[in-house]
């Protein structure tokens, strides 16, 4: 390969107007004090100003930005811009979530705590079957009565993913519906999904937080965590700086999980060709449960002696994945095609709105009455997760929350396990749906049916207590009554005691 050959600078001219993009942003967001606000991260802001240049550029040239020759001319089997941006998607989730999942955690929990992480896993989950429900009626009647061109009637499942789960996950499943089941435009509809939920997240977040603070139910918390010293070097951790850079070694476990990752989904891929597509858009989710045996390996080397200091950083792990979850967005955001949307757009707006206001009520109603303690920090943090990302809900919650006194942060932290073991089999209907009109009708019966059934595992306590002998005496300290909230000072104490052990 001659260096100087246009392809061979394909990635670097790629990157380069990502973090340019994300540059002006930054500068625009700063620039102008309303915008500031709406709270709209910064790649959000990189990925449209990138989006309006591309479909300018459309319009005056005939072809994308990121499709033009400086971006690579996809000559010799090499790729173009526009391939580049949906593959920086791709593998930018997947990192991300890798990292996300390799951090250390001694926390132990209270049996209290436990049971609210646990039933943060299921309030996820059923945020996303609640817009998948939605999303495929309204796709199902779009196309089945209105018979809109080129649209299948199981589109609207990725309303789960692009609210959901955010960009990665709408490209993932869009681009399999556009390869294997006809939907044409399917990756960019999946990725507009995704824009759209990142724009409802911080604009009706911002609302709820003006709403609640007007009526002087939450007050703005300014203030941060400061980072400490152990933040970035422990005692029992690598120096900063030795024989290898300590973010080196961060960087080297977690692609070393990930290139795990694609050896087994490689390998599943072989066995079972016809699932190949689906297998790789589970690369997250693979990425994630191998940090679990890769942390079990690192505990008994350390245990041994073998390995004498700490690898894992945790500061420096959140560095990573806020890195790569950044760049995912801004790239997934500006990988958009606006002319190939012209035929959805009337769907994209109902499903939009459909999605706002089912997971804002639903998700309103269960932090009342499963977290009455801290339901507003739970209920921001949440909304903002199931219309943007988990980065998203932070963003939110440190408006009120900055230095992360009620356990809001750590329900969105540890909530993944239980949401993977509850959502895990569901996604498999994500792949069955697009199968023909009965299979999206199928899909959207037993989605239905898999809502109300997680929502008794929500409610067990109220709905089985009167099957529980009741103690000698008082009801158990701490329990309300169904929708009674605590008073003033209940709300006010800490909900999370001493840790046991």
């Amino acid at each position: 390969m001659s260096f100087a050959e246009l392809n061979a600078w394909t990635f670097v001219m790629v990157f380069g107007a990502l973090l340019a993009g994300m540059l002006v942003g930054a500068a625009i967001k700063h620039l102008i004090p309303g915008l500031k606000k709406t709270l709209v991260p910064i790649s959000v802001l990189g990925g449209i100003v990138l989006l309006i240049i591309s479909t300018v550029v459309y319009f005056a040239a005939g072809d994308y930005l990121f499709n033009l020759p400086a971006f690579g001319d996809g000559s010799d089997g090499a790729m173009t811009g526009m391939q580049v941006l949906e593959l920086v998607t791709y593998h930018c989730l997947g990192i991300g979530f890798v990292a996300s999942g390799m951090r250390n955690s001694k926390k132990k929990f209270t049996k209290k705590r436990a049971g609210e992480v646990f039933d943060s896993g299921v309030l996820t989950v059923n945020g996303y079957l609640i817009q998948a429900f939605a999303g495929l009626i309204i796709t199902l009647i779009a196309v089945c009565f209105f018979h809109v061109d080129g649209m299948i009637s199981a589109a609207g499942i990725l309303l789960a993913f692009g609210f959901g789960q955010g960009t990665g996950q709408a490209l993932n499943y869009g681009t399999i519906y556009e390869n294997q089941y006809g939907f044409e435009g399917g990756a960019n509809f999946g990725l507009t999904v995704a824009a759209l939920g990142f724009l409802v997240a911080c604009i009706g977040g911002v609302i709820y937080i003006n709403v609640m603070r007007r009526r002087g139910l939450i007050k703005i918390d300014r203030s941060i965590r400061a980072n400490i010293l152990s933040d970035y070097e422990g005692d029992d951790e690598l120096p900063m700086v030795s024989s290898v850079d300590k973010m080196t070694a961060q960087f080297a476990l977690v692609l070393t999980v990930y290139a795990i990752s694609f050896g087994i989904m490689y390998g599943l891929a072989l066995l079972i060709p016809s699932m190949a597509d689906t297998l790789f858009g589970f690369n997250f989710l693979i990425g994630v449960m191998l940090t679990i045996p890769a942390k079990m390996i690192l505990n008994k080397l350390y245990a041994k002696k073998i390995v004498e200091k700490q690898i894992i950083n945790n500061f420096m792990m959140d560095r990573i994945s806020g890195l790569a979850f950044d760049v995912m967005i801004v790239a997934g955001v500006a990988a958009i095609q606006i002319p190939l949307l012209f035929n959805y757009w009337g769907v994209l707006l109902l499903l939009a709105v459909a999605g706002t206001f089912l997971t804002y009520f639903y998700v309103n109603f269960i932090c009342k009455r499963l977290f009455p303690a801290y339901r507003h920090e739970q209920f921001l943090a949440w909304f903002g997760m199931l219309t943007g990302t988990a980065s998203t809900g932070m963003i939110l919650l440190r408006e009120i929350d900055g230095t992360y006194r009620t356990p809001a942060s750590e329900n969105l932290v540890y909530q993944n396990l239980p949401a993977i073991v509850f959502g895990f089999p569901l996604m498999f209907l994500a792949t069955y749906a697009p199968t023909g009109d009965l299979a999206s009708l199928i899909t959207c019966i037993v989605v239905g049916v898999a809502f109300i059934a997680l929502n008794i595992v929500l409610f067990r306590r109220s709905l089985f207590k009167r099957f529980r002998p009741a103690p000698a005496g008082a009801g158990t300290a701490g329990e309300l009554p169904d929708g009674e909230a605590p008073s003033a000072e209940e709300a006010d104490a800490p909900t999370d005691g001493p840790d046991e052990g």
